[in-house]
């Protein structure tokens, strides 16, 4: 009977240690696919820029990745998870990593604290990135950099804590999955301020109307699309935060069908808007879509993250033709695809989401998120931005801007 008892426990213990080693094997693959997404980002960024503009896009997505992680290693990640502030507004556990004596994350979590630091570190940049697209083409590489620095030390890990730090979103019962609203609203929040103060390029808005300044390369482009969707499998299934097999397997099919839904949104809508076949808008329909999802990938039923990606495609080229009304000049659209469509999925949460018991006024509580994170993030970027402004300036001379970045900033071409 002992023998039968001690094998029990042993063969208990085995399935416990099988069970740790896959879910922190399936966060370390998960933290290389987000890792993918920046060369998705560098990628896509890069083609929708004019080609005098190529290596400072790439250039600024190089540091942001390098920014990124440092900064959340020395004060981001102890912002963003301080620990013993449950239901608050604000927390710092210190500078640097300083793990358990187990190596262990809390109880709650079954992977090492390595692994958690190294998955969350990706998130971080992500942001930065959304806003490196929407400013290029015009604003000083050294100046940018600063803000990054900021916005990814300071900004993003407090309003993060808010709901993935058990802070005051969190306890309200505000409900964000893998980041519509904590990743990508707040890197379009910061891409808004941004090109508030900036300013649009030479050229865009004229007496005549708007004129289009097309990317160099649209292959290009294609391919950075392409390598988000397969990154997104990694920031939405990471975001589960173990191998669990059925939900793991639930989020890649809501946020493939998602991202599906979201080309063929805005395959309609901007045919009917500007009867032409706009592959840009096909592209960020499907990135929309990606985004739209991204908040709900775990709780939504399969109809309802097709209808959540369509909408989010069809918000696509709505929302492009509402910011150039206003002469907001955004060369990647990245406020319409994360700053829009990131609205759009973190609402929708209130509406598809399949929760036991999701509390009353579940749409309320995600809309008092959206405007708190929104209003946060918005305003330091902007006083951010504003203080680089009547500093050091934010934006490069007329002379550069029509020569290009890469002679005037870096005196190297992509294309000899």
């Amino acid at each position: 009977m002992n023998d039968a008892l001690v094998q029990a426990q042993e063969a208990l213990a085995l399935a416990k240690e099988a069970k740790f080693i896959a879910n922190n094997m399936w966060l370390l693959v998960a933290t290389v696919l987000v890792f993918m997404m920046h060369l998705g980002f560098a990628t896509l960024e890069a083609g929708f820029v004019q080609k005098k503009n190529v290596v400072n896009i790439l250039f600024k997505n190089g540091m942001i990745i390098a920014i990124g992680i440092l900064t959340y290693y020395l004060m981001g990640f102890n912002l963003m998870y301080p620990g013993e502030n449950e239901g608050g507004f604000f927390g710092f556990a210190g500078f640097g990593l300083t793990p358990p004596e187990n190596g262990m994350t809390p109880a709650y979590a079954d992977y090492t604290y390595w692994t958690d630091f190294i998955f969350q570190a990706m998130f971080a940049a992500t942001c930065c990135t959304i806003v490196s697209g929407a400013v290029a083409e015009r604003i000083k590489l050294v100046p940018f950099l600063i803000f990054c620095i900021l916005f990814v030390s300071i900004s993003y890990p407090i309003t993060g804590m808010w709901k993935w730090g058990a802070g005051w979103l969190d306890a309200r019962g505000f409900y964000d999955f893998a980041g519509s609203t904590i990743v990508h609203s707040v890197g379009g929040w910061g891409a808004l301020a941004g090109i508030i103060l900036l300013g649009a390029r030479k050229g865009k808005y004229t007496k005549q109307g708007i004129k289009p300044i097309p990317g160099h390369s649209m292959p290009l482009a294609t391919m950075g699309v392409f390598l988000l969707w397969f990154g997104w499998f990694g920031f939405n299934g990471g975001s589960v935060l173990s191998a669990d097999p059925e939900l793991v397997s639930l989020v890649f099919v809501t946020t493939t069908l998602a991202a599906a839904a979201g080309a063929i949104g805005a395959f309609f809508i901007s045919y009917i808007m500007f009867k032409s076949f706009d592959l840009s808008m096909i592209l960020n329909g499907i990135l929309g879509g990606l985004v739209g999802i991204t908040a709900g990938a775990d709780s939504v039923s399969v109809l309802s993250a097709v209808l959540i990606g369509f909408i989010a495609g069809m918000l696509i080229p709505l929302s492009v033709s509402f910011f150039d009304r206003l002469k907001l000049d955004d060369p990647v659209g990245a406020t319409s695809v994360h700053l829009t469509c990131g609205i759009w999925g973190t609402l929708a949460v209130g509406i598809f989401g399949q929760f036991d018991d999701p509390g009353t006024g579940l749409f309320m509580t995600q809309l008092i998120g959206v405007l708190a994170i929104g209003a946060f993030t918005f305003t330091f970027a902007f006083i951010v931005f504003f203080i680089l402004k009547v500093s050091v300036g934010i934006r490069v001379n007329e002379q550069e801007e029509l020569t290009g970045l890469d002679l005037g900033e870096h005196q190297s071409l992509a294309y000899a």
